[in-house]
């Protein structure tokens, strides 16, 4: 069945949690990447984000050539860098360098989000009236710059041009979708917390592909969220610190990642309980082999073609443990 070779992937949002340091959260999230390599996974992602006092992951591609002078063989990317927050000849260049040091192994996956707040925004010296609409203008400019050089060529990304670096579009709805498969490119789904737009955006993507000289046939990741460990009740007292951080973020709180609580209840009312419950429907929690079949179910309801995992677990011993046995279930070893 197609799950049994679905590939596994991570994503990495490089969490800092109560009691660490951003020093700290970067050295946990190599050890992780390196955990990932060793158990089988083909990917590890970093995504960008600015102004998140538990997350320290804004610096992507620095993030990337860390961790690869330190693997050897998993694909490193980015899940994804911001479009709009950068010019794309800058991106060319960066991940030109990237692709130069690590030839063969990188991914340059692309969101239109800011991944920030309005007042990051102006410190980022984005233009604050774009919001967004002028993204497929901005893929254009930098599929441009990693396209091969033409003769007369003004601009170029040095490293960059005719490299051959894959391009990923995310999303959250049906909008990067419609574009990805208007470009012919891989589309990777942010089912980790926008759940509500994945079958729409999987079955736009899917109707409107359009192959090209990258794909020839639509590719979809859907990434979720996951936490294993010994026993169910394990796993869920883990996913605690998942909860009270879609909790945080509801209330505009914030704050490093939380240690994991023994009632929820004392935090949160009711109806909050219910929709942040709902918005995390599909994060899979439980021994290896529960989170596991629960990934076979997403596999088969969605056709994903690849599968990727976020984990907002604070302990970082805790967190590579869970990839581990999420890994050793899915490959059977």
């Amino acid at each position: 069945m197609k799950e049994s070779h679905t590939p596994l992937s991570v994503l990495d949002l490089i969490p800092i949690g109560e009691g660490f340091t951003p020093r700290d959260a970067l050295t946990n999230s190599t050890r992780l990447a390196q955990a990932a390599e060793q158990a089988g996974f083909l990917r590890y992602w970093v995504a960008e984000h600015h102004n998140l006092i538990d997350v320290a992951s804004a610096a992507t591609s620095v993030v990337l050539s860390h961790i690869g002078a330190r693997t050897s063989t998993i694909r490193l990317g980015s899940g994804g860098i911001m479009l709009p927050n950068h010019p794309p000849l800058m991106i060319a260049e960066q991940f030109g360098t990237l692709e130069s040091f690590y030839p063969g192994r990188i991914d340059l996956g692309l969101g239109r989000a800011p991944g920030t707040d309005g007042a990051t925004l102006r410190a980022l010296r984005r233009d604050l009236t774009a919001s967004g609409l002028d993204f497929p203008e901005m893929l254009t400019e930098l599929q441009g710059y990693l396209a091969p050089l033409k003769p007369q060529q003004r601009i170029k990304a040095i490293p960059g041009a005719g490299l051959d670096i894959p391009l990923w579009l995310l999303g959250s709805s049906t909008f990067s979708a419609q574009l990805a498969a208007e470009r012919g490119l891989p589309l990777a789904f942010a089912a980790h917390f926008a759940p509500d737009a994945m079958s729409a955006a999987i079955a736009t993507y899917r109707a409107h592909f359009k192959p090209s000289a990258q794909l020839d046939a639509p590719y979809v990741i859907v990434c979720v969220n996951a936490v294993a460990a010994e026993t169910r009740r394990d796993a869920e007292h883990l996913a605690t610190t998942e909860l009270q951080k879609f909790y945080n973020l509801g209330r505009g709180v914030d704050t490093l990642l939380p240690r994991p609580v023994e009632d929820m209840d004392r935090l949160w009312h009711p109806m909050e309980a219910r929709q942040i419950r709902h918005q995390l429907r599909e994060s899979a929690w439980g021994t290896g082999e529960q989170v596991s079949q629960q990934l076979r179910d997403l596999v088969q309801r969605t056709g994903a073609d690849e599968i990727m995992i976020n984990s907002w677990i604070h302990d970082p011993d805790a967190r590579i443990d869970s990839h581990q046995r999420i890994a050793r279930a899915w490959f059977g070893d």
